[in-house]
């Protein structure tokens, strides 16, 4: 789901890195996670059932097309892909080829969160109406992206996003000001409300439910260059929700209470999301890996953490702290998904995932599951 905004980052604060950069980079420079791994045995994981071991290897597995180059999984990747779905043997096959390194915080703490995100449904329609108001756009005609990499090669994977005055290349507009004056870009769909745009947005895909019956999936394609701020935050701020009360459902429930003050809430992100068209499909929708996510077996991670595809090991709990211990693959990520002990678990697509994932802020714990033998991801310290 291609993120930079997304995930139920609304209780979360945002990465820092360049001011006017893409999504997942925020207003001025704070700390960088670090990754620090602890070298760690196959004994000192928690157990895992057998039907979460291999669900959990699958997902993981259903990854591999797109590391067939890369040269730490290549060779994992190989041998995996004709595996039998079988645990005894997936089991055998993990201890043979990978290693365990546990991962912990700058303050060398195992504990982090783990919160969850989902594919959104909404109603709308392709042509606007008075109930149906609301546009879904797609990107803008106007708006120039630079890739500063292209001048500046330790900033890869930084753009800048603006648009030109003259010879002057400004920043894109605010989320405030699409809101209010629109953007010139073709509109994908409307919307009934203004909050499902947010959450949409937030989430980094999802569907719309069309009258007719169909649905219209739709996905990130790209991002007005400004910082992701979580509306959570702001209500929190305003005194007007408590910090430990913040989840989906009470943000929606504030904004349907204080329908004259919505447009205030969303002034206050001035991230704004374009999406994409995507084919229809019972797969779960796409993450930055760019293979279909697998409910309750694919994670958003921190980049600067855990290389993208890589195999964890996930303990946390859900809401209600009924245990959730098992392996998943590291195949998507987001802005709000920062730091040493961080993954984003995707729940699936609709209400009860949404449910779900709007109340998952747990404590957990990640193992990363490495080929043994190859470089581990350079970062500055190893235990």
């Amino acid at each position: 789901m291609k993120s930079a905004l997304r995930h139920l980052a609304w209780t979360l604060p945002a990465l820092a890195l360049l001011a006017g950069c893409n999504g997942s980079d925020k207003a001025k420079p704070e700390p960088h996670a670090v990754a620090t791994y602890s070298h760690a045995t196959w004994q000192d994981l928690p157990s895992v059932s057998d039907s979460d071991l291999v669900a959990g290897f699958q997902a993981w597995r259903n990854g591999c097309e797109k590391l067939k180059r890369d040269a730490v999984w290549a060779e994992t990747c190989t041998a995996a892909a004709d595996l039998p779905v079988d645990a005894q043997q997936v089991r055998s096959f993990l201890q043979e080829r990978l290693e365990v390194y546990g991962l912990r915080s700058a303050q060398n703490d195992a504990n982090g969160l783990i919160t969850g995100y989902y594919e959104p449904v909404y109603p709308g329609s392709l042509t606007r109406s008075e109930t149906a108001h609301v546009a879904v756009y797609g990107v803008p005609d106007d708006m120039i992206v630079v890739d500063l990499a292209s001048v500046y090669p330790e900033l890869k994977g930084k753009r800048l996003r603006g648009r030109l005055e003259g010879r002057v290349l400004k920043p894109y507009d605010t989320a405030e000001v699409i809101n209010r004056e629109g953007a010139k870009a073709p509109v994908l769909a409307w919307l009934t409300d203004p909050m499902d745009l947010q959450f949409l947005q937030i989430q980094g895909s999802g569907r719309i439910q069309l009258e007719d019956g169909r649905q219209l999936r739709v996905g990130y394609a790209d991002q007005n260059g400004h910082p992701y701020r979580p509306i959570g935050r702001w209500l929190v701020e305003q005194g007007l929700l408590k910090k430990e009360d913040v989840s989906m459902g009470s943000i929606h429930a504030w904004a349907e209470a204080n329908p004259q003050r919505v447009p205030e809430l969303l002034a206050s992100n001035p991230s704004y999301v374009f999406f994409s068209t995507r084919p229809d499909s019972n797969e779960g929708p796409r993450g930055s890996l760019n293979v279909p996510l697998t409910a309750g077996y694919s994670v958003a991670i921190d980049r600067k953490v855990i290389p993208l595809g890589s195999l964890l090991w996930l303990s946390t709990t859900r809401p209600d702290g009924s245990p959730v211990v098992r392996p998943v693959g590291a195949q998507d990520t987001g802005g709000a998904i920062s730091g040493e002990v961080r993954a984003d678990l995707f729940w699936g697509t609709g209400p009860e995932a949404g449910e779900l994932a709007g109340n998952m802020k747990q404590q957990g714990q990640i193992w990363m599951l490495w080929p043994k033998g190859k470089p581990l991801p350079e970062v500055p310290k190893v235990l």
